[in-house]
């Protein structure tokens, strides 16, 4: 018998067969989606975040062709929605806003998650802008009327934010540092109800990303100052704090993450139908109303990105003395 030789029929076959194999995604992810897909977002309705996730989920579910639930999940400086999503199957039926609180929290307090092992990061969307806003009836008409305070009355002023360890939290705490003085932090659920005490007096201040720009543009709040490394257009008479002296964090950037164990074609489809709702009209509008540049990153970009975010958190959380003991 003579020893087998493939033909060069079977080794144009085999060629084939393998070029399709590494050009389609896998067989799981060919029959993707077969039902709506969850998209937590870990904030009150109402707000910034909100506005974008329900915005992204429409786009997202045109591209897919299916239907995307947006589920609000408030809590826990928005990872509760991260505690929900690493305990869901890695089938991509289960998605979240990644809060970069996720960063934070862990080096604050004890948290139900590993940021690193139990999150598939799969692309960074944007950024929040952030800044601090005071009721215009207020007699703090600036931040040097705040520092000015808040020397004379050590942990007298009290601002508002979406909770502990959030990006609005440690830019007003790392201003409070460098200005030289105390602050006292009184955390809510999200943006919609910090803003809600601010307007009710709880507060003095509130410390978040623009969802206060209706009451700013309406006259019945001030913004003393943003956070960016740039004014916000919108508001081009208000200064940053960099501006004024005080460099602290600028930027709130914020992504899409799914449980461990993804297939990696599927994040692969994830991550470019993401990348496609950055170019839906729609998501772009919703962008632009909440003052979001896009900070776009692909899975490894973004995974990358977590890891410095967390090491960079954790820098300045201690320096701030607010790690946990």
């Amino acid at each position: 018998m003579k020893p087998w030789s493939p033909t060069r029929r079977s080794l144009l076959k085999a060629g084939a067969t393998t070029a399709a194999a590494i050009a389609a995604p896998g067989a799981f992810a060919q029959a993707y989606p077969a039902r709506p897909i969850r998209l937590i977002c870990p904030w009150t309705a109402g707000g910034s975040i909100d506005g974008v996730m329900r915005a992204m989920g429409l786009s997202l579910g045109r591209i897919l062709g299916t239907t995307v639930l947006v589920d609000n999940k408030p809590g826990a400086s928005g990872t509760l929605g991260v505690i929900e999503l690493v305990n869901a199957r890695p089938e991509g039926y289960t998605l979240s806003q990644i809060p970069p609180a996720t960063f934070s929290l862990p080096n604050m307090q004890k948290v139900q998650f590993d940021q690193l092992k139990d999150i598939t990061y799969i692309a960074g969307l944007a950024g929040s802008t952030n800044g601090l806003v005071a009721r215009t009836d207020s007699p703090i008409k600036s931040i040097k009327d705040l520092v000015d305070f808040a020397k004379a009355n050590p942990g007298g002023y009290t601002y508002s934010s979406p909770g502990v360890g959030t990006f609005a939290q440690l830019a007003a705490e790392d201003f409070a540092f460098k200005a030289g003085i105390k602050l006292r932090h009184i955390p809510y659920k999200g943006d919609a109800d910090g803003l809600q005490a601010l307007l009710a007096g709880h507060v003095m201040a509130l410390s978040s990303s623009t969802s206060w720009a209706s009451q700013v543009d309406s006259g019945a709040c001030r913004l003393l100052a943003s956070y960016g490394s740039k004014r916000i257009k919108r508001w081009a008479a208000s200064p940053t704090l960099r501006e004024l002296g005080f460099n602290t964090i600028p930027e709130s950037p914020f992504g899409i993450g799914a449980p461990k164990g993804m297939d990696p074609a599927l994040v692969a489809r994830l991550q470019d139908a993401f990348k496609l709702t950055l170019e839906d009209p729609l998501v772009v509008a919703v962008l632009d109303k909440y003052d979001m540049p896009v900070h776009y990153m692909g899975a490894a970009d973004y995974t990358r990105w977590s890891q410095d975010a967390f090491d960079s958190h954790k820098a300045m959380i201690t320096r701030l003395g607010l790690a946990a003991t």
